[in-house]
């Protein structure tokens, strides 16, 4: 069987325990994964505002889960406080996070198809101004983040409150993946999000930057192949959603066109 990713080492970069799918599919493809997460995930200062929300989660019409990391905590915390009330409906931006919504038996999670962001979540029906307007909806997420599904909801007229389970901060130190540029030791990168690739460039010093410019870097969403152009990388590759999409180009890709 011939396997595309056979001698490639590819860099991962999703947070600490959520490259585990992308790892085992390059590896499948004969790639081998150097995993550098770089955003680091961790419990927000206070749970008060969970705490709070969970209090009150049969008085919501919805709640919208931004992120694997938002079931992680945010479910989590809600499910210590209480189980889950008959009232609200589940939705999530992407179909992992709605599979272990499902695994936490949260049934009938609204996602979208084909695309996974705010704005395809915002094109569900459920969604609509005339279903959505004079209700209350949740959303969980993590610290900063885009201000779209929110602002969208609340111009159509939902009551929408915001709370915050979990924190995203950069890694501390980039050693370990300016070695790997510096010693030649990758063939390509992937990227999950654009905050992730900001935090990326900031850690590297500038012959490192030129050494990333120079790789294949495999995006699965148009924004972040936008901004990794804009900061001056040379050779994006926009794929298909998640981690098949991700590995799906990376197998098509024509390697030899550029040794």
């Amino acid at each position: 069987m011939t396997r595309p990713l056979r001698g490639k080492r590819i860099l991962v970069t999703r947070p600490a325990g959520q490259s585990g799918g992308l790892v085992a599919r390059i590896a499948a493809q004969g790639g081998e994964a150097a995993c550098f997460p770089l955003i680091d995930i961790a419990a927000p200062e206070s749970w008060q505002a969970v705490d709070d929300a969970a209090a009150r989660l049969q008085t919501f019409a919805l709640v919208i889960f931004i992120s694997p990391n938002a079931v992680a905590h945010g479910l989590g915390r809600l499910l210590s406080r209480r189980s889950w009330p008959e009232g609200p409906a589940a939705a999530a931006v992407g179909p992992g996070t709605a599979t272990l919504l499902a695994d936490a038996g949260i049934a009938n999670v609204l996602v979208p198809r084909g695309r996974y962001d705010s704005e395809a979540l915002l094109s569900l029906d459920p969604l609509r101004a005339e279903r959505v307007a004079g209700r209350a909806v949740l959303i969980l997420r993590g610290n900063g983040g885009r201000e779209l599904l929110s602002n969208t909801l609340r111009a159509r007229g939902a009551n929408v409150e915001c709370v915050g389970c979990y924190r995203r901060a950069p890694p501390p130190d980039g050693a370990f993946v300016v070695s790997l540029l510096r010693n030649n030791a990758l063939d390509a990168v992937t990227l999950s999000s654009s905050e992730g690739l900001r935090n990326l460039m900031q850690l590297l010093d500038t012959g490192s930057r030129e050494k990333l410019a120079s790789l294949p870097v495999f995006v699965p969403h148009q924004r972040i192949a936008d901004e990794a152009a804009r900061l001056g990388l040379r050779r994006v590759v926009p794929t298909g959603p998640s981690d098949n999409g991700l590995v799906a180009g990376m197998c098509i890709y024509r390697w030899s066109d550029h040794e």
